[in-house]
């Protein structure tokens, strides 16, 4: 959705943006690309990405920053924005060079189960797997995944760790796979599909200080400058619309009291009073989009 995106930040104004997860780097170009005088702070907790990120964009020169950080915590990277911020986007989605990457993101993926987006920090997805019980692994499948079988699969999983070891994204689904019978199957979508999204949602902390990063983040915006958000499953889509709406609303007093009482004044006005999906035409071009949301709100 980069056509939506630059849209919605309005980034052919020219001015400050910061790329809250800059992964390989192609919204971070395309703002820059938008307007000669833009200039992007880069944040991503992906060291390697980050890396190749700032190889691909060198030749923005003074343009562009980047810094190793997770976005959530504002406090980090704050201190290098030299002037209220135009537009802050934050793709809640996975990179394809995370995918590919050898981590354990993938269902066909032989590497070692990791799924840490920031490998310096945190526990793999193995360890959990390997050590967590029944009820933990349970919990975490139903909790972050919406997972309807969360309980068989993690019995499936405990069954067969005890014969050896679950130690691949391969092994993982072909667990998963078992466990789910096949004629409530929902389609092409594979059984271990909200496994996978709840493993890594909860090795990387996905959900944590979200909603006071928008809070915080609105903070730091120039009357005006915009914020845009895309999440890939209801539970980060509904932190965020919250959120939004939250800072979006005025007077919270009683219809009825005359005279304001509460003083509450809204930060944000909602460019988007729905989410916004991707066209049928991108769909077809890269169906990874088709579960996209974007979000959108300017400060006022």
């Amino acid at each position: 959705m980069l056509a939506q995106v630059i849209q919605f930040l309005q980034a052919n104004e020219g001015g400050l943006f910061v790329d809250c997860t800059l992964g390989m780097g192609g919204h971070a170009r395309a703002i820059l690309e938008s307007e000669a005088g833009s200039m992007v702070l880069g944040i991503d907790r992906d060291a390697e990405a980050l890396e190749i990120a700032r190889e691909r964009l060198s030749a923005y020169g003074p343009r562009f920053k980047a810094v190793h950080a997770n976005f959530k915590e504002v406090a980090a990277w704050a201190p290098l924005l030299d002037r209220p911020v135009k537009g802050i986007l934050a793709d809640l989605g996975m990179s394809t060079y995370q995918l590919r990457s050898g981590r354990g993101f993938s269902f066909k993926d032989d590497a070692a189960l990791d799924m840490r987006m920031d490998r310096s920090r945190g526990t793999p997805a193995g360890d959990f797997i390997s050590f967590a019980t029944e009820d933990e692994l349970s919990r975490v499948f139903r909790e972050f995944g919406e997972e309807p079988f969360a309980r068989p699969i993690a019995r499936a999983i405990v069954r067969q760790r005890s014969q050896a070891p679950v130690r691949t994204g391969r092994e993982l689904a072909a667990v998963a796979e078992m466990a789910v019978p096949a004629r409530i199957r929902r389609g092409n979508v594979h059984p271990a599909t909200r496994i996978f999204q709840a493993l890594r949602i909860y090795v990387n902390q996905e959900l944590d200080g979200l909603g006071e990063f928008v809070r915080e983040a609105a903070g730091l915006l120039a009357t005006g400058g915009r914020m845009v958000f895309l999440a890939y499953h209801s539970l980060e889509d509904r932190l965020v619309k919250q959120s939004l709406r939250d800072l979006a609303m005025g007077c919270t007093c009683p219809p009825k009291l005359p005279v304001c009482g509460c003083g509450h004044k809204p930060v944000l006005k909602l460019l988007t009073t729905r989410a916004v999906k991707a066209a049928e035409l991108e769909v077809l071009e890269n169906p990874a989009s088709r579960s996209a949301r974007l979000r959108a709100a300017v400060k006022v």
